[in-house]
């Protein structure tokens, strides 16, 4: 299923992994909000990797869950989605905005194909310290490079480089990222 390669959503195993994932799904979106050590706890049972210090705000959304790894110190703002028929690898400290969408199913362009229930899927990896704005989508397949940032709205359908701010439907480079700075040059004196 996670290889590219053809497959139908059907028999027991499949069924089992989708009900694992909706139940844990269900526990998480049940618990208050602001309840972030409990939601984790959850997060952990149902993703494949949930990074230390990493933190999810309800709603989530996915498919199995088990095929979507979370780095550490991430922060996923709430209502994303993990379409994870294939695996979905986000790095360390990535920022993921509201209703943010992960998309890593296909389905085949030939209709007989479609029609019969045929699909497939590519993985999607985030690079460290990527930041992804509210309401993006990620197509199939795409890599984000480390650290950087896709403005609120956009569709990423090829990959990115690093150290970029890319926007638009679709996603394309703008620029490179500004200069690193120490952040107490940024913050207003009556913070310092």
């Amino acid at each position: 299923m996670r290889a590219h390669e053809l497959y139908r959503v059907e028999g027991l195993a499949f069924a089992k992994a989708f009900a694992r994932s909706m139940r844990i799904q269900d526990e998480i979106n049940a618990l208050p909000s602001g309840d972030m050590e409990a939601i984790a706890s959850k997060a952990r049972e149902l993703f494949g990797t949930f990074g230390a210090g990493a933190a999810i705000r309800t709603p989530v959304r996915c498919d199995y869950g088990v095929h979507t790894h979370i780095g550490e110190g991430t922060f996923i703002n709430f209502d994303c989605v993990f379409l994870d028929v294939a695996d979905i690898i986000i790095g360390k400290n990535c920022q993921i905005a509201p209703r943010v969408q992960l998309l890593t199913a296909e389905h085949p362009l030939q209709v007989t194909v479609r029609r019969e229930g045929w699909e497939s899927g590519r993985p999607i990896i985030l690079g460290d310290n990527v930041w992804l704005g509210a309401g993006v989508m990620v197509a199939p397949g795409v890599t984000i490079g480390e650290n950087t940032v896709v403005g609120a709205g956009s569709v990423v359908v090829r990959d990115l480089p690093a150290n970029v701010v890319a926007a638009g439907v679709p996603a394309r480079v703008l620029r490179g990222l500004p200069d690193d700075v120490d952040p107490a040059e940024m913050l207003p004196a009556h913070l310092l």
